[in-house]
């Protein structure tokens, strides 16, 4: 385990605001000292306004590689010199390595999901799966399933043209899959919710200030053979995934896409594999 910070020792940060209460610096810093990796993780108040000139700062320093979130993860695609598939298809950002003064811009949130749900042993690539929200973080998963060979997904958001966009973007880039777009509304959600097999929530609903909020109103609106997962980690358990678990579903929390986005991002870093059960029992 590394001691202490050396001549040698590389810089990894996180580019957001605000920053402050992100679990990141502790998972990697963590992670690193396991792995032996001569580096440190640290956070920096970075919003749009002076995101260009915290990407020069990047490049001047050498530093490792960063992560990107709110509010930049579209706004420093162009500051970027290559993309990764999935970021280009999904259009944000939230991984960039540096190598040899290159950075490269990658999405680790769908495949941290994705590797969550094989974790779980859940099916994904032979069942039609239900996407609630077509932000950020749901068009991150859905884009990343449908890279994953989902044959087949149904795309809700109250946006009609939100969930529009993200079902063309599928269809025009990635043959396999089938994707439709509805809008947000709880009798069409729950109709099609029959023939699904899993339900994938990336709708605020649940998270403070809307801890209360569910996109069903009773447990009884969902089949008991269906999984449902939240992206949502704070809660660990959100009222849609207690009201999953008291009608019998299996569930999937949101804690374990947040892991494995980052142990991704690690990989993309230092190509070593984050000790997934070491973070575990020490985050």
């Amino acid at each position: 385990m590394r001691s202490m910070i050396t001549g040698y020792t590389r810089l990894v940060g996180l580019l957001g605001y605000p920053i402050k209460h992100s679990k990141s610096p502790r998972m990697h810093n963590l992670s690193f000292g396991q792995l032996g990796v001569d580096a440190v993780y640290l956070t920096f108040d970075v919003e749009q306004s002076n995101l260009e000139e915290a990407i020069k700062a990047m490049r001047t320093l050498n530093v490792l590689g960063f992560n990107v979130t709110m509010p930049n993860k579209q706004a420093v695609i162009p500051l970027l010199d290559e993309l990764s598939e999935e970021a280009r298809l999904i259009g944000a950002v939230n991984t960039v390595s540096n190598v040899n003064g290159v950075l490269k811009g990658y999405n680790t949130d769908g495949i941290g999901f994705v590797r969550n749900l094989n974790e779980h042993n859940i099916d994904y690539k032979s069942v039609k799966v239900v996407v609630g929200g077509a932000g950020g973080a749901g068009s991150a998963v859905a884009i990343q399933m449908a890279l994953c060979d989902t044959p087949e997904m149904v795309i809700f958001d109250g946006n009609l043209e939100a969930a529009e966009r993200l079902a063309k973007n599928i269809n025009d880039n990635i043959k396999n899959c089938k994707a439709t777009a509805r809008l947000m509304n709880e009798a069409d959600l729950v109709e099609e919710l029959k023939t699904a097999g899993l339900y994938v929530d990336a709708t605020p609903l649940g998270m403070a200030p809307l801890e209360d909020k569910a996109v069903i109103s009773s447990p009884d609106q969902l089949p008991k053979n269906i999984v449902v997962t939240d992206l949502t980690y704070v809660p660990l358990k959100t009222k849609l995934l207690q009201m999953a678990e008291e009608r019998g579903c299996k569930i999937v929390t949101g804690i374990g896409m947040m892991y494995h986005q980052g142990a991704e991002a690690e990989r993309i870093w230092v190509d070593k594999e984050m000790p997934m059960d070491y973070i575990k029992e020490n985050l």
